[in-house]
């Protein structure tokens, strides 16, 4: 693992396989660190003949924190004023800023364009990168994520509160607990995990960080960016929806407003599966990621050569 400077901050950024393959840049989703992404997964898509990078975005895992701005909860006024007034400066950051920071990576490792895939809010992220900067985008693949758009359907109230809205606390035990909770509640159901294992990595992760500020900041950036449709429509990057059909925390709708927002956008509905990349349907997931980033550079081979 190693440090980089993007975007004028620091990100922890790690790196599989050969340097000489296409680049492909793994986003993560809200509050979750590069050790989301499934080992087993990465190693699919370097087999495929990808050079695979993770980061942690910023203010989760080992990548700068920005302690000097107040962590507070989603609906609070200066956040809900931001979203209305597009005032950038009301929250400590948006998710421009966090696509900013996923190029800043691409550059400090000096890569030009790269196959890009967000995940949850790193889909909202990939929607914004392929919109705001298409010649970095080589495809985008968008993972069980949403294009925010008012009156999409959302997840159980319950859900969402446990989520959302009780704050971790300063004890890491406590909340290790209430996570696995809640990531049993969404993850597939027939996933094929193994809950010691499951459970062990959870606990890693803690250890690895433990940042509760973060998260509301980052919450707070998906609040203050609000519906990106106006990004969404701007994407001509061939695209991949991936959802799950038993997503309760993004739910469906959100995908398919998602491909139904992007011009010859292919969306894939997972039976099953619901808010995270299970055992059993990793496989299909990374094939399904790869066979569409090797398409696109087919295409794009094809149409320089008639050019």
């Amino acid at each position: 693992m190693t440090v980089v400077k993007a975007n004028g901050i620091d990100i922890k950024v790690e790196e599989y396989g050969s340097k000489k393959d296409p680049a492909l840049l793994l986003i993560c989703g809200w509050s979750v660190q590069l050790t989301f992404w499934p080992k087993p997964f990465i190693q699919s898509l370097v087999d495929a003949g990808y050079r695979v990078i993770t980061f942690d975005n910023r203010d989760v895992g080992l990548s700068e924190k920005f302690h000097h701005r107040p962590a507070t909860y989603p609906f609070a006024p200066h956040v809900m004023a931001s979203r209305l007034l597009k005032r950038k400066f009301l929250v400590a950051y948006t998710l421009e800023d966090m696509a900013a920071d996923a190029m800043g990576v691409l550059d400090a490792l000096n890569i030009p364009r790269a196959h890009i895939v967000g995940l949850s809010m790193g889909g909202m992220i990939t929607q914004v990168v392929a919109a705001k900067y298409p010649e970095r985008v080589r495809s985008a693949t968008i993972l069980m994520s949403t294009t925010n758009r008012p009156g999409l359907p959302l997840p159980p109230m319950d859900l969402a509160f446990d989520i959302f809205f009780r704050r971790r606390g300063r004890n890491p035990s406590h909340s290790l607990q209430r996570t696995q909770d809640i990531w049993r509640r969404i993850r597939t159901q027939d996933g094929g995990y193994d809950d010691a294992n499951f459970e062990e990595a959870l606990s890693a992760t803690i250890d690895r960080a433990y940042y509760p500020p973060g998260r509301r900041r980052q919450m707070e950036a998906i609040m203050a960016t609000g519906d990106l449709r106006r990004f969404t429509r701007r994407i001509v990057s061939p695209t991949l929806v991936i959802h799950g059909s038993a997503d309760l925390l993004a739910r469906p709708h959100g995908g398919l407003d998602i491909a139904a927002n992007i011009p010859g956008a292919r969306f894939e509905l997972i039976e099953g599966m619901g808010h995270d990349l299970p055992p059993r349907r990793i496989g299909m997931i990374a094939g399904m990621i790869a066979g569409h980033a090797k398409a696109a550079d087919a295409r794009k081979t094809r149409l320089k050569r008639v050019a």
